[in-house]
């Protein structure tokens, strides 16, 4: 800013209104900046919805700028879609892993990011706590969700997921909310988690195996159940047995280390 003689204003009253946008003061001047529910909430009328239109037709997600009551600017940022996004979309395609956006931009914006993606369930216009009526709706339908987001409009839903998922670069109200962390901004980290919890129960279900089978077969030899047909064992070599039990389990266990 002092590069470019940029000169700091000193805002009172700042309002952060979630899902909506924020409201400030400006030497005694009210200014608003947030997309077009904002509009509404203050009343005021709204005179160029043509040119938000053809902004959203372009990708760009919409901040009006406000000062007192009059629109003075229409800002139009262009999401930029991760590296292997459509890629690791498809790779969840083809795991039976439904992908739904869910976003607070207007519907056109978000149509043109998800026909670039190849996502066909698309909700848009939706405030944090809609975001999180869809995941516990989601889940009353019997489905495990998995939330991946990165802002602060992201965070309730997060929480609320079964897994919520952020990366490093995220806000810390969205990493304090997530219940993992991608320390790579890659999105084939989403891959990697899968594949990990995946061999993860995999080998819970092994080491479960292991440690029953030897303990229904040493215990009711070593007490004496099967002497009377002629099988009997010294308990001390049931005790090794127990041994070799504990150390399959933790064996088998290493083995994740190799994914």
């Amino acid at each position: 800013m002092e590069e470019k003689q940029i000169t700091k204003l000193q805002v009172d009253n700042f309002l952060d209104i979630s899902g909506f946008g924020i409201v400030g003061e400006i030497e005694n001047k009210k200014i608003i900046l947030g997309n077009r529910k904002i509009l509404t909430k203050y009343d005021i009328e709204n005179k160029y919805i043509e040119e938000e239109e053809e902004l959203a037709k372009q990708g760009n997600s919409i901040i009006y700028a406000i000062k007192g009551n009059e629109i003075i600017a229409l800002i139009g940022v262009n999401d930029i879609i991760r590296e292997n996004a459509k890629q690791v979309i498809q790779k969840l395609s083809q795991k039976e892993i439904e992908t739904i956006m869910l976003t607070g931009d207007n519907k056109e914006t978000a149509e043109k990011i998800a026909n670039e993606l190849g996502i066909t369930e698309i909700i848009a216009n939706v405030l944090p706590k809609e975001k999180v009526e869809m995941i516990k709706k989601l889940k009353a339908e019997g489905r495990y969700v998995m939330m991946c987001g990165d802002g602060i409009n992201d965070s309730p839903a997060l929480a609320n997921a079964d897994i919520g998922v952020s990366v490093k670069s995220g806000t810390d109200i969205a990493m304090d909310s997530s219940d993992v962390i991608l320390t790579k901004n890659d999105l084939h980290s989403i891959l990697k988690l899968i594949n990990i919890s995946e061999k993860t129960i995999k080998n819970i279900k092994q080491n479960l195996f292991w440690a029953f089978f030897y303990n229904s077969l040493m215990i009711p030899i070593a007490i004496g159940i099967l002497k009377p047909i002629g099988i009997s064992i010294n308990p001390m070599w049931a005790s090794i047995a127990m041994v070799f039990s504990s150390l399959t389990v933790i064996l088998n266990a290493l083995r994740l280390k190799k994914i």
